[in-house]
């Protein structure tokens, strides 16, 4: 069957009712696809129903008290974490997983065959390789730089050898940015502007256990404050790309400019930017991902070039959900559903984010450690 836009669905009564689990939710992730599967809910755009069942380690995750079910789960790092995933699947009846972290990324798609035969839900990530290589920055250099993909160029910094790092500076130029291979967000990335700065941002990434990678830089990463700022040497792009189960057509891509704070897209602006999403379609088909990538650039000129690669579902995934393009709903629609849909169209906005809070009674919380589950069924937890 040929893919056919999907985008409207006019039928307001939900057809069906689906049991999703949503891990790790009390972060930034797990919140974002938590937003879009209620704005599914609200929206006539979607003939599916979610009933959200969230996880997490700890009691204090928000995330747990916004969904129909919460329910507490050993860390990832845990022996026990996989198999009390796969029984809270069974015991929930549970139809699709969300992997909300990225420390579950690698133990879930190692197990991926495993969690779906035991509980027949379907595991929405992109394949083991897809993970490993888009989860090292090494690796997901040599994939681009393999593939013609532009990228910036990128050194593995061996203690013994200081003349690579010195032609590496004078190729490139100062500064450079050091940063773990297997690190994520914005921990331990530095931009150094000489040998000792670069030597000590070296060690402290090798003190905690990761391994540095140097990488040129393209201009301002990282915090930017300027929401002025147009200049195309420190324009930074985000965008979400979903790809159908059998990894053959893009199902969705958008992009968006955005203003970082903390670490974390603050402000951003959803236009057309097709130099920048062809480009994110061509890096996620030619890495045969499945499902939904989170592909981030930097403009060099009118050329997008690829710096990193998150293999999951975007937290600004809410932000595009908004658009039009709901990529939780859209992936879970495709893998369980076996729609063939193609979403193409969506509304240019800008966006700005706030803090919001979540209130929870006291008692609720008691019960929340004493029984490792709450059930939101009732007045004592309010949000806003």
């Amino acid at each position: 069957m040929d893919p056919k836009n999907s985008s409207i669905n006019n039928d307001k009564n939900k057809t069906s009712k689906a049991n999703v689990l949503v891990t790790a939710a009390g972060g930034i992730v797990a919140q974002g696809i938590i937003k879009s599967l209620k704005l599914a809910d609200a929206s006539n755009r979607s003939p599916i129903k979610y009933r959200i069942v969230a996880t997490d380690a700890s009691p204090q995750a928000a995330g747990l008290y916004r969904c129909d079910t919460g329910i507490l789960i050993p860390p990832a790092s845990s022996p026990n974490y996989i198999d009390s995933l796969i029984n809270i699947a069974k015991d929930q009846n549970i139809q699709a997983i969300y992997v909300g972290s990225d420390e579950e990324l690698v133990p879930i798609g190692k197990t991926k065959e495993r969690i779906e035969n035991e509980t027949g839900a379907k595991v929405l990530t992109s394949s083991l390789e897809v993970l490993v290589t888009a989860r090292d920055k090494w690796k997901t250099f040599e994939f681009l730089n393999e593939n013609n993909l532009p990228c910036p160029a990128s050194l593995l910094p061996e203690d013994e050898d200081d003349d690579k790092k010195e032609r590496f500076i004078q190729e490139f130029g100062l500064p450079v940015i050091v940063k773990p291979r297997e690190g994520y967000g914005s921990k331990h990335f530095y931009v150094v502007n000489n040998k000792d700065e670069m030597n000590y941002a070296i060690s402290k990434i090798q003190e905690i256990g990761w391994n540095p990678i140097l990488q040129e830089y393209l201009g301002k990463e990282g915090d930017n404050a300027d929401d002025n700022n147009d200049d195309s040497d420190t324009t930074e792009f985000t965008s979400g790309v979903t790809i159908d189960k059998s990894g053959k057509y893009v199902m969705s891509s958008i992009s968006i400019r955005k203003i970082i704070k903390g670490g974390q897209t603050y402000k951003a602006f959803i236009d057309n930017f097709e130099s920048i999403r062809r480009s994110a379609e061509e890096v996620a088909l030619k890495l045969r991902a499945s499902g939904a990538i989170n592909i981030q650039a930097k403009l060099q000129g009118n050329k997008p070039k690829i710096f990193e690669i998150n293999p999951r579902f975007s937290a600004t995934c809410p932000m595009r959900s908004a658009a039009g393009i709901n990529e939780p709903d859209i992936v879970f629609r495709n893998a369980v559903l076996g729609e063939d849909i193609k979403v193409d169209i969506y509304q240019k906005l800008m966006c700005m984010r706030y803090w919001n809070e979540v209130y929870v009674q006291h008692s609720t919380y008691e019960k929340t450690l004493n029984t490792g589950k709450v059930e939101n069924n009732n007045n004592d937890v309010r949000f806003h």
